[in-house]
């Protein structure tokens, strides 16, 4: 009998021969549980933040790298061209300043007609400029000739540019402003931006990434006066950048 008892002992929790003590292993199943999930949620709340992280300088590593092939494009049809930079005169309304690209396309192996397909001449932050609750990029817009990018080639009364430039001519290439984002010349920002996806208002010191005559590529700031769109006037002492080839 005392064998007996001490199997059934070993077969049923609880007091030996007596039944199985089942609130106590739903007790422990549910603190079980508990412990997961507080674990799943620590776990989210630290590889959430840094995938986004992760995702973010992919997107900012891959324009950069699609704005120093179209600055090179530029120089490459300035090379072929007596090195004389594009002047896109007359062109379909904004003109030159996104046009350019009908010019410098081929040099990055695009023919035919521009489209959204043209992935090189794309930000993956391009926001475009339009209403907020229909966001388009100016990569996928075709009154922006599909491009991310603007060339320095506003050529109005008063504008500081350089469209048709020979960059034999252009004082100090390595501070000229050749081709860039084009939150440069409002200034606002594609990558760290105080105004989030809201193309307002304009702020100083946005930062922008920007090509430059002399074939570097960089991330800097865009002096904003707090009146003047950035592209109407040469930045104050202390910017690394200029508008105008003098």
């Amino acid at each position: 009998m005392a064998r007996r008892q001490a199997r059934l002992a070993q077969r049923r929790p609880g007091k030996p021969g007596g039944p199985p003590n089942r609130e106590r292993e739903a007790a422990f199943h549910l603190t079980d549980l508990l412990v997961l999930l507080a674990g799943v949620a620590l776990l989210a709340a630290i590889v959430l933040p840094t995938a986004d992280r992760v995702r973010a300088k992919a997107r900012f590593a891959q324009c950069r790298a699609n704005l120093g092939v179209v600055n090179h494009c530029v120089l490459t049809y300035a090379s072929d061209h007596d090195e004389t930079l594009p002047l896109v005169d007359p062109s379909p309304a904004p003109g030159g300043w996104w046009w350019y690209k009908e010019a410098v396309k081929r040099y990055a192996g695009l023919t035919g007609p521009s489209s959204p397909k043209d992935k090189v001449f794309a930000c993956p932050n391009d926001r475009g400029y339009g209403d907020p609750s229909q966001p388009l990029p100016f990569s996928q817009n075709k009154r922006h000739d599909f491009t991310s990018y603007v060339f320095n080639g506003v050529n109005l009364p008063g504008i500081p540019n350089i469209a048709g430039r020979r960059t034999e001519r252009i004082r100090d290439p390595a501070r000229t402003l050749l081709v860039m984002e084009w939150t440069a010349h409002a200034p606002l920002s594609w990558h760290h931006s105080k105004t989030g996806r809201a193309n307002s208002p304009f702020y100083n010191d946005a930062q922008n990434l920007v090509g430059f005559v002399d074939g570097h590529v960089d991330y800097i700031e865009i002096y904003y006066d707090g009146i003047n769109p950035a592209f109407t006037r040469d930045p104050i002492g202390g910017y690394r950048y200029k508008y105008s080839g003098d």
